[in-house]
């Protein structure tokens, strides 16, 4: 029997990046842009003649050729060094051997490690908050108080699920949810696709426009140097506008069904199928919510609200974020009376379950320590700008996001993606004058546009939650996903002229 061919894992990827990077150094020509950055209260240009004061101010960012608000680098929303354009100068070669490849991952990890350690704190939380079971009495609760009222429990349900993906980027953990729904849908007289569409399609639709999610928005802005906060209201906006497009679309297939169950996709292609789950909900949880769970689903919300304040209004980054979630954690394991032991064994599980992501933040980050060592980042931004330096600021967000929704297919990790890409093209976007919050925006709407139906993400299992063909899957999202791409290429070609 032939053995299954399957694609390595993002980090073995990852590892072929560095080293592709590495061989790069030895054949691309070496330079160096000047480097703009904000230090003690002026801006700073950095390059082999030493370091030079200018006024922080918008006349010394025009003439420079810099088009970006001075606000930008006075409030911190910019915080990396930004290429100053016309300044490139070739430098003498440093190619990167194999020493250089081993440590490029250690070397990316410990430049990281804000990052890294937040995401591990956020996956101790998560894993704490779930050991009370919280999440899944309230949605079990709110199925069973709006049974015979199910129009308006596929509205309250999917807003849920696309703010849980816009928020903090709900993915797998969402699998837990279709024991739940599929019975109580079926048993309403509405079809498998029902669950799926509000479950799979709400937390793949809420990171398009993600708001908070410290697995894409953040990480990704952070590696592109400015403030994932840039551009915040305009993805609040666009959340809303999406997810009421989604509870419209899967309204509207539920009223056709109901009227005509012979009108399902799933009678039409995969004919009778067996609902995979029995009706289980259990009535004595569900009919009411202990103080406790009321308790704990309060500090989940707020948590993140809180996350999302504390940038706005009092500057937080990762060390205060983190401490957030910590807090959070410890509160809500004191309020449940979880175990002493079982309270740090599930914060370490929960942080050991995002590990692979830790890793893939920090072997991402090695790729530019590669490049930058080698004296080619540079380099390559320069020559990539000849070739888009006349090409206009439309077509070139609009290439960006169809590049990111081809390669997605191959790198399902929004982190891995954010962090392997954006310190160049982040950098690309000084050069080229298109706002860095729309590269943001043109990687989240390739990807997430992408997970929709990538066998390479969660779609298979999604789909195989419910018992339904691929096919059907695909006849039902389409539509949808036209629209929403027309939306995504509008939302890009408004903000990139704002």
């Amino acid at each position: 029997m032939t053995k299954k061919r399957t694609l390595p894992s993002p980090i073995t990827i990852l590892m072929i990046v560095i080293i592709l990077a590495a061989v790069s150094t030895w054949f691309l020509p070496a330079g160096e842009y000047s480097k703009l950055s904000v230090n003690e209260g002026s801006f700073s240009i950095t390059n082999d003649s030493g370091e030079t004061k200018l006024p922080l101010t918008q006349k010394t960012l025009d003439s420079l050729g810099i088009h970006i608000d001075v606000e930008k680098f006075a409030n911190g929303d910019i915080h990396k060094a930004v290429s100053v354009p016309n300044t490139y100068k070739s430098q003498p070669k440093n190619p990167q051997g194999f020493i250089s490849i081993l440590q490029a991952p250690v070397k990316g990890i410990i430049e990281s490690i804000d990052i890294i350690l937040f995401i591990l704190i956020i996956g101790g939380f998560m894993y704490v908050f779930n050991e009370t079971g919280a999440m899944v009495k309230g949605i079990t609760w709110v199925s069973y108080k709006m049974k015979g009222r199910e129009s308006w429990l596929i509205v309250i349900l999917t807003i849920m699920f696309s703010f849980f993906g816009a928020s903090y980027g709900m993915a797998e953990e969402s699998l837990v949810f279709y024991p739940i729904l599929v019975p109580l849908f079926i048993a309403a007289g509405y079809d498998l696709l029902i669950p799926l569409a509000i479950i799979f399609g709400g937390t793949s639709m809420g990171p398009i426009a993600a708001f908070s999610n410290p697995f894409s928005v953040i990480i990704a802005s952070n590696a592109a140097g400015i403030n994932w906060m840039d551009g915040l209201t305009a993805r609040l906006i666009f959340w809303a506008i999406i997810t009421a497009l989604l509870i419209w679309y899967i309204l509207r297939y539920a009223a056709k069904i109901k009227k005509d169950p012979t009108a399902s996709l799933v009678y039409k292609i995969d004919g009778i199928v067996k609902p995979p789950y029995d009706i289980n909900i259990n009535n004595e949880i569900a009919s009411s919510l202990g103080w406790k769970t009321k308790l704990s689903l309060l500090i989940y919300i707020l948590t993140f609200l809180g996350m999302i304040a504390g940038v706005v209004f009092l500057k937080w980054w990762a060390v205060e974020m983190s401490a957030l979630f910590v807090a959070s954690s410890i509160l809500i394991a004191i309020i449940n009376r979880v175990n002493e032991k079982v309270f740090v064994s599930e914060f370490i599980k929960g942080a050991a379950s995002l590990l692979s992501v830790a890793f893939l933040v920090g072997i991402s980050r090695g790729v530019s320590v590669v490049l930058n060592d080698g004296h080619v980042s540079d380099s390559i931004i320069f020559y990539t700008a000849g070739i888009v330096q006349g090409m206009s600021p439309t077509l070139f967000i609009l290439l960006l996001m169809l590049f990111y929704f081809v390669f997605s297919l191959f790198i399902q990790s929004s982190s891995g993606m954010a962090v392997l890409t954006m310190p160049i093209i982040g950098a690309l976007a000084i050069i080229v004058n298109i706002p860095g919050r729309e590269i943001v925006n043109s990687y989240m709407y390739g990807m997430c546009l992408m997970s929709f139906i990538a066998p390479t993400g969660l779609v298979l299992p999604a789909i195989a939650m419910v018992n339904v063909s691929l096919k059907t899957w695909m006849k039902f999202i389409t539509p949808l996903l036209i629209l929403i791409t027309i939306l995504c290429i509008a939302a890009l070609i408004i903000g990139i002229h704002l």
